[in-house]
């Protein structure tokens, strides 16, 4: 995930893997004990570092899951082909792994419920996961702020978080979530079974207006093309919040 932020007087500190479980065909959601955490926003992110027994060293950030009412911080991990640390963080991490984290990092990408709503969450891929933060805060705090989440998925097997979404959706008064598949819909699909587009849109987000947050994450051509359709549809670009996914090396 691409990024740019700010590290301050972050520095390295040793998370123990308490959890690890699947959170999508593709992807593994990960729970680490912290001592001493500072607490975070949702939105933000963490730097994972591992070594090898050579001493080699590779770095990733990846979006922070667990809302800030959480007493662990979890991040979910979707496996990227010829990955050098996804791989690893996907199959290999047990819970007793001590992994180094630093964090959080980030300032901009954020949302909480003191900010107010309405909230508009445009995810696509695994572009869900700093989003899903944003909702479970709101959950947590059991806000009335009104949520709508278009998440775009390329099939069944890629959604993240599949069963938290399913019931979030018949529990949670003022949380729509609108689905869309863009290569295989599950069988007897009768939803969006495409890209995001400016008629998709059109018919799922509320309108243009003052007050309106809305976050846009996933690949960088999709976060381009949404955002740019937000724009020509009325929203205030300054409105309009931004995380692109690019090659990191997985």
């Amino acid at each position: 995930m691409a990024r740019t932020a700010a590290l301050g007087r972050l520095t390295w500190q040793i998370g123990e893997v308490i959890e690890a479980v699947p959170a999508s065909a593709r992807s593994r959601t990960l729970a680490f004990a912290l001592p001493g955490w500072p607490g975070h926003r949702p939105g933000q992110h963490v730097d994972i570092r591992l070594t090898a027994e050579d001493g080699y060293q590779a770095a990733r950030s990846y979006s922070i899951a667990s809302p800030p009412e959480s007493d662990r911080v979890e991040i979910t991990v979707e496996e990227l082909p010829d990955g050098e640390v996804s791989p690893y963080l996907v199959h290999d991490v047990i819970p007793g792994d001590l992994i180094e984290v630093r964090g959080p990092v980030g300032g901009y990408f954020v949302w909480d419920i003191l900010l107010g709503g309405p909230l508009q969450l445009i995810a696509g891929g695994s572009g869900i996961v700093p989003l899903m933060a944003m909702l479970r805060h709101r959950i947590a705090r059991e806000s009335d702020i009104p949520v709508r989440l278009l998440y775009s998925s390329r099939s069944q097997d890629d959604v993240i978080y599949d069963a938290e979404l399913r019931d979030i959706t018949g529990s949670q008064p003022g949380v729509e979530i609108t689905r869309t598949y863009t290569r295989m819909p599950p069988s007897g699909w009768d939803g969006y079974a495409r890209r995001v587009d400016a008629a998709m849109l059109a018919e799922v987000v509320w309108p243009a207006a003052e007050g309106t947050h809305t976050f846009v994450c996933g690949p960088t051509g999709f976060v381009e093309a949404v955002a740019a359709t937000l724009v020509q549809m009325g929203f205030d670009g300054t409105q309009i919040k931004t995380e692109r996914f690019g090659p990191t090396g997985g």
